[in-house]
């Protein structure tokens, strides 16, 4: 077996393991502290919307020699709009697409003709193609019902499924990666189009798949859980995220290779910069998602079934018998400012640990015969 999969079986097991509940509160920290840096950056610098959203006109170019930057300063001088070029192709004989925001037809034909004169091309040959805005705020309009619906029925079946505190920790989770992965889109400038929204609302079903496999292992683990005095409700739910971490990294690693092909080779290397606007949602959202089912999620629904009277109760039970324990081992091994007894041998054999670590009982009568014989 491989080390990782070794790894993985025992922390199945509960051999070995990470506090990630207990410590929680760095985590949070961690969290709000990026969640802050997103907002201001959302803030300050806002989305670069694409003409879907905003209007405009795009235009594509014939083979021509011309550069990304010069052609980019052809157009602005053109239509006094910013414009984005984005070179289709390899090599020198390279076609060229350009976004022209905020233009209306009359400006696009004249976009157009300039355009043509100063790659030295045909006008004909520059094709254009006009969005209005319109169309860009009833796809917004309809991302954002879709994105509320969502929400809501997730919520409604975690709550029937599992129970509400787990359907809230999940939403929480869910708003969380929306807000790192939109705050990202505005600190990096990436343009925001039909292709970022729908990778925006992939991610939250990935989000929300990572979730509830933890939390259907801490609902299975918590059956009864009032009816022992080994675990309180933090350690379930702290040994429910170690049994399915490795798996949790796993399905994320997976997911992530071809999305990073796509980000850094396909949009990097190979200049296909169409293909940013969704694999970056989808990068940053699967990361953020790993991230909240195992650091924020789990640990959210950890605090809020602690506050419950019945799980207060439990925990002083656990950290009671736990004391009591640790005193019975000391006074075992040596009473507390006593000296171990002169006539003491020096191999005895220790208390053998048993189950639910309650000390075995010693064989007293060990090499002493029975007093019978058959």
């Amino acid at each position: 077996m491989s080390k990782l999969g070794n790894l993985g079986a025992r922390l199945h097991r509960g051999e070995v393991g990470y506090d990630f509940v207990g410590n929680r509160k760095l985590w949070y920290g961690l969290s709000i502290l990026i969640t802050i840096t997103a907002i201001v950056g959302l803030a300050v610098r806002g989305l670069n919307m694409g003409i879907e959203f905003q209007g405009g006109a795009v235009f594509n170019t014939p083979k021509t020699s011309v550069s990304v930057s010069q052609a980019q300063e052809y157009a602005e001088e053109a239509s006094g709009h910013d414009a984005i070029v984005q070179k289709l192709g390899s090599g020198d004989e390279a076609t060229l697409r350009i976004q022209v925001a905020g233009i209306d037809t009359q400006q696009a034909n004249k976009v157009s003709a300039e355009l043509a004169e100063k790659l030295g091309v045909e006008e004909s040959d520059v094709t254009g193609e006009l969005v209005g805005p319109s169309w860009g705020e009833q796809i917004a309009n309809k991302a954002w019902q879709g994105l509320g619906i969502f929400l809501v029925l997730v919520v409604i079946y975690l709550a029937i499924a599992f129970e509400w505190r787990m359907a809230l920790a999940a939403f929480v989770a869910l708003i969380h990666d929306i807000t790192i992965t939109v705050g990202i889109y505005a600190l990096v400038g990436f343009e925001v189009t039909p292709g970022t929204v729908i990778g925006l609302l992939t991610i939250l079903g990935y989000s929300l798949y990572d979730t509830v496999v933890v939390f259907d292992s801490l609902k299975e683990q918590t059956k009864d859980i009032t009816k022992q005095t080994r675990w309180t409700y933090s350690d379930i739910a702290n040994r429910s995220i170690n049994s399915t971490l490795v798996r949790s990294v796993n399905t994320t690693v997976v997911a992530l290779l071809p999305v990073a092909g796509l980000l850094f080779i396909g949009g990097g290397f190979l200049g296909a910069g169409m293909l940013n606007d969704i694999s970056l949602s989808l990068f940053v959202g699967l990361a953020a998602g790993a991230y909240s089912s195992i650091f924020i999620a789990t640990p959210l629904v950890a605090d809020l079934k602690e506050r419950e009277p019945q799980m207060k109760a439990l925990k002083k039970r656990v950290l009671a018998k736990r004391a009591q324990s640790a005193a019975q081992g000391e006074s075992q091994d040596a009473p507390a400012g006593d000296e171990p007894l002169d006539d003491e041998p020096e191999d005895a054999t220790p208390a053998v640990v048993g189950p639910r670590n309650q000390p075995a009982a010693r064989n007293r009568g060990r090499g002493r015969p029975s007093g019978k014989r058959r």
